[in-house]
């Protein structure tokens, strides 16, 4: 039986959402299960096609151009001297290959940038420009860069999941503190 983790291995890793899920790992689960086609991966392009088509004992099929064109591997450049520093591009990358503060420049990490695209269209100043990779990956290279980007991908989603939970957590000791707080004080007018 052919695993999620097999086909998700496959995939890019850019996270891009083109697919029309959230992430390489829901769309190889949607695979898994049927509810989605092996050519819905621009990025992932002919040759993500042919490799997922002979995984699954499928016939390789073109891409479907509903979900995009396939383009040579970008990486996402910041035009610092036009950056804001509104941290919108931050929150937005789903690799956090994007270093910078409130109010100060922010830049890329282009060596953890997938190619996404999740942060272009954010920017409200129009400082994010993507740019081809200049160097030719190695398989080896490509492999090292998927598994790093997934990496990435899951440690923010964690990250993503604990700050919920610690918002959630203080905001309901918050509550319990303001409930206290009445509590004691309706106490204190009914024994004065």
């Amino acid at each position: 039986m052919i695993s999620i983790d097999q086909i998700n291995a496959i995939l890019p890793q850019t996270q891009c959402g083109q697919c029309g899920y959230k992430g390489c790992k829901p769309y190889a689960e949607a695979i898994a299960l049927g509810q989605a086609d092996i050519n819905q991966c621009p990025p992932g392009g002919d040759e993500g096609i042919l490799e997922l088509a002979k995984l699954l004992g499928l016939a390789p099929k073109p891409l479907n151009p509903e979900f995009g064109a396939y383009k040579p591997k970008q990486v996402a450049f910041i035009v610092e001297e036009d950056c804001i520093g509104c941290v919108k591009c931050i929150a937005a990358c789903p690799v956090d290959a994007i270093l910078g503060a409130a109010k100060l420049m922010h830049t890329v990490i282009s060596a953890e940038c997938t190619g996404c695209e999740l942060c272009v269209a954010p920017c409200p100043v129009d400082c994010i420009v993507m740019k081809p990779l200049s160097i030719q990956l190695s398989p080896e290279q490509k492999t090292a860069q998927k598994l790093t980007a997934m990496r990435r991908y899951e440690a923010r989603n964690r990250r993503k999941e604990n700050e919920a939970l610690e918002k959630t957590e203080k905001a309901k000791k918050q509550k319990e503190a303001l409930l206290k707080m009445r509590s004691d004080s309706g106490a204190n007018r009914s024994s004065a």
